[in-house]
């Protein structure tokens, strides 16, 4: 009987090592407006995730601080944080932004820099930021990306995702962010042709600005995107935080996009 308990025991084990939960979250801005009680909802809901990919921080004074707020909230919670967190990005001045990821360091390690991808900061407005983790013995490369605008075609900066695993052969790529564009389009289809799936399918991400007929969400926009034979989707799928608020109005303050998230092992 105790062989066959530890036998149980050494399985369940086994398995809850090879499985990581990552989520992805556009944070609107994320600065010195947000407030401490706004900066802790947060940290309530990220709480339960390995590894946080986050898109929108303001990128002037207000941006890297709010982001250590919130991996003190987090690590006041029983587990222990790390983060990284990009130099702006090479744009405009009035639309660069910040990247960063969070980790519990019990879980996941960082294995050298992260880096912003310089090779395409002329055809990408906010260039993609990318860092490679090791989980279970094993490495994948996190690539957060926030888009250009639905109406200034961002499908022109989606197009180069397909060279990535070009340039970086070795690397098991999970391409993570906010797209401003449905994984339906056909800009995605020479990235499916190698190999790669969506987590989500037809799901929308974005905030209305108010509910209609209970219909609160308004586009497909949030995604992640990786390559079927390296890593096994376990489970996936979007953290609805507006329902916490009496009103879209109030949800908004924290972000204009729910995070998404998948759970999945490396193969």
């Amino acid at each position: 009987m105790k062989k066959i308990f530890l036998f149980v025991f050494l399985l369940l084990s086994s398995i809850g090592f090879s499985q990581i939960q990552l989520v992805s979250w556009n944070v609107e801005n994320l600065g010195k407006s947000k407030s401490d009680e706004e900066i802790a909802f947060m940290a309530n809901l990220l709480n339960q995730y390995d590894l946080v990919s986050l898109q929108e921080v303001v990128a002037g004074y207000g941006g890297a601080q709010a982001v250590a707020r919130l991996v003190d909230k987090l690590n006041r919670k029983g587990n222990q944080w790390d983060y990284t967190i990009s130099d702006p990005t090479t744009s405009t001045p009035s639309k660069t932004e910040r990247y960063a990821f969070l980790w519990k360091t019990a879980l996941v390690k960082k294995i050298g820099k992260a880096w912003l991808e310089k090779k395409y900061a002329n055809a990408m407005e906010r260039e993609p930021y990318l860092c490679t983790f090791e989980y279970g013995k094993k490495q994948f490369t996190a690539v957060s990306f926030h888009a250009i605008t639905k109406s200034k075609q961002p499908e022109r900066e989606i197009k180069y995702f397909q060279f990535f695993p070009l340039a970086y052969p070795k690397s098991n790529l999970i391409i993570m962010g906010d797209f401003n564009c449905p994984q339906s389009h056909s800009v995605f289809n020479p990235l499916r042709k190698i190999g790669f799936a969506s987590a989500l399918v037809n799901q929308k991400t974005s905030l209305k600005r108010s509910c209609k007929n209970g219909q609160c969400l308004a586009s497909e926009f949030d995604n992640m995107y990786f390559q079927k034979t390296k890593i096994k989707k376990l489970d996936s799928g979007v953290i609805l935080f507006y329902q916490n608020f009496p009103s879209l109005r109030q949800a908004r303050t924290i972000s204009d996009h729910c995070p998404v998230w998948m759970e999945f092992s490396l193969n």
